[in-house]
């Protein structure tokens, strides 16, 4: 009979607690919230969307400007912008024949600001 290496990152025997697991699962999002989830963090799993979201978490810009901050033509740049519009990461607002954009709300900077605070704390770890 094989047997199974014993690690830190199993259980040494397998036991639930039903109680704890029915609480829990009572408390997780839905199977629609979760996916809607998935699909933000997809978009934000993309270097050039995060690009155009850290320039507009500093100032609302129209789409030449994005484009040019990013490095990308502006017909790329407004096909990222329809995507992270969709999913309501950022909003627009027409001025004559520009359109500007900016983040939809705070909780974008936030977890932008999150992000990044997370990566540069993970950084500063692994340089020790």
């Amino acid at each position: 009979m094989a047997t199974v290496p014993v690690t830190d990152e199993i259980c040494d025997t397998f036991h639930t607690d039903p109680a704890r697991v029915a609480v829990i699962q009572a408390s997780l999002p839905t199977g629609a919230t979760l996916e809607a989830l998935s699909e933000t963090f997809k978009a934000l799993g993309d270097p050039t969307r995060l690009r155009m979201l850290t320039a507009l978490a500093e100032a609302e810009l129209c789409v030449c400007d994005l484009a040019t901050l990013v490095g990308i033509s502006e017909s790329a740049a407004s096909h990222q912008l329809r995507l992270l519009r969709t999913l309501r990461l950022v909003r627009s607002r027409r001025d004559g024949r520009m359109v500007h954009y900016r983040l939809d709300d705070d909780h974008i900077t936030g977890l932008l600001a999150q992000g990044l605070d997370h990566v540069n704390e993970a950084g500063t770890r692994r340089e020790r």
